[in-house]
């Protein structure tokens, strides 16, 4: 049973990046019968957001990946990170620093001309003697002075780092709040977290991690440090790219089930398969099998898995969605007729309020290009004659086929191309020249709607003012 967390900074909206690492962490939980928790990381009180909280919420409440607990705030737990510095202190496990800031400057500057990596000397380590004026000290903790730090990454392998690779760092500032690694630690242990899934920026914190986990004689977790996802180019993905808010793809008009099912492909694979409803993932999904390389954001297979799920979605489903938009189409009497002919083309649900607003809305312009193309001299006559078909059958024109039987005969008589009679209507009932069937378009709008639509066009001659 896998207890895992996602554990996001309030600084700014939850990228897909970070929902990458959450739906991983919640896959692995519930495919063990475990548990999936989030806490919020908010111990940066000069950068916390309140809008980038509600956002994180909000964002795991829109693709259904619930927390297992009440949401853990850092902020909320300071007593108990307190407790265990004020432990580490009396056990001789940390100390406090009085290196100023002008030392420490100085120490870096020192160390950058030697070439060497600027690290914290340990000055103040082992000091008993009387406590300089005028220095608040920060709290650092005692790190291993030899060997190797070892541990086993689910991703990545054995990975071993000396100990002279990691000083001894500030557990606790000046102002006794206390720091990241040592929180993150504090946090992951008393939450029983038996596994840590988390992006590969964070591999050289889990050295300094473990130094805290084995001070203080908690178990060290399972780490699974996961890489980046990078831009088309392998190069760091940039909000251009896909790396903007997780609310920005509902408000794009992406489906959640489509965003996930992109997400679990970018670094781990069944085979060729593409598709993944929520059930597969859990049934499929093993953190070991996550890829070792950086994955490439692609847009074009968004959009693909987008516009299956919304082919595949029911269409009530469609209608609650579409509400998002201002789309409104739960009374129309065609509803179905419409979402089964405009949801064939659309890969977003922008595109898909876009096709259905195209068809039901009265056209206010008229695309001209397709006027000067597709309008002659004759157009105006046939439009009219066409009416007349229209209106002689307005009793049994309900499915696209009786408009087809009607139409097809009237183009054969009149020795008409299907073009010079389709575009034109296209542009009188839609405005443009991309629009699904005229069979289909008739159908949804009916033939009474249809004439009425036409006969405008014509007397507004197809000018492009509103209509």
């Amino acid at each position: 049973m896998a207890i895992t967390r996602f554990a996001p900074s309030p600084t700014g909206y939850l990228h897909i990046g970070g929902l990458r690492t959450a739906l991983y962490s919640y896959l692995w939980a519930k495919k063990t019968n475990g548990e999936f928790k989030l806490r919020i990381e908010d111990t940066d009180l000069q950068r916390n957001s309140e809008d980038a909280v509600k956002a994180i919420i909000e964002a795991f409440d829109w693709v259904g990946m619930d927390s297992d607990c009440e949401v853990e705030y850092q902020s909320k737990r300071t007593d108990i990170y307190a407790k265990y510095i004020d432990q580490l202190l009396e056990e001789g496990k940390a100390y406090k620093c009085y290196m100023s800031r002008e030392e420490l400057d100085a120490l870096r500057a020192e160390q950058e001309a030697n070439k060497q990596n600027p690290r914290y000397d340990g000055r103040y380590r082992d000091f008993d003697g009387t406590p300089p004026d005028g220095i608040e000290p920060v709290i650092r903790i005692k790190a291993p002075l030899d060997g190797t730090i070892k541990f086993e990454d689910g991703v990545k392998g054995s990975m071993s780092f000396e100990a002279n690779q990691v000083d001894d760092f500030v557990i606790a500032r000046s102002n006794g709040m206390p720091t990241y690694n040592f929180v993150v630690a504090i946090d992951d242990a008393l939450m029983d977290m038996t596994d840590v899934l988390r992006g590969d920026d964070h591999l050289t914190n889990t050295p300094k991690q473990i130094v805290v986990y084995e001070a203080l004689g908690f178990k060290v977790p399972k780490f699974f440090h996961i890489p980046m996802i990078n831009n088309p180019q392998g190069k760091k993905l940039s909000k251009r790219d896909g790396a903007m808010d997780v609310m920005e793809y509902k408000r794009l008009g992406y489906l959640p089930e489509a965003l996930l099912n992109f997400l679990v492909r970018l670094g781990w694979s069944n085979g060729d398969q593409e598709i993944f409803s929520m059930d597969e993932m859990l049934e499929l999904f093993n953190p070991s099998n996550i890829n070792k390389s950086a994955s490439a954001y692609n847009e074009e297979k968004l959009k693909w898995l987008n516009g299956h799920y919304i082919k595949n979605v029911s269409n009530e489903r469609l209608c609650e969605e579409l509400k998002f938009f201002g789309c409104e189409i739960h009374g129309h009497d065609k509803k179905e007729m419409v979402l089964d002919l405009c949801k064939e083309r659309a890969t977003t649900l922008v595109e898909l309020d876009d096709a259905i607003s195209n068809i039901i809305d009265t056209p206010k312009s008229y695309n001209q290009k397709g006027v000067k193309k597709f309008i002659k001299e004759d157009t105006i006559n046939m439009l009219e004659n066409y009416t007349q078909i229209l209106k002689d059958n307005i009793d049994t024109l309900h499915l696209p086929i009786d408009v087809e039987l009607v139409t097809k005969p009237f183009i054969e008589e009149n020795g008409l191309k299907f073009p010079q009679l389709f575009q034109p209507i296209r542009i009188s009932l839609t405005g443009g020249i991309q629009a699904p069937s005229v069979f289909d378009i008739v159908a949804v709008l009916g033939a009474k709607e249809s004439i009425r639509r036409i006969t405008v066009a014509i007397d507004k001659n197809f000018d492009k003012e509103e209509v």
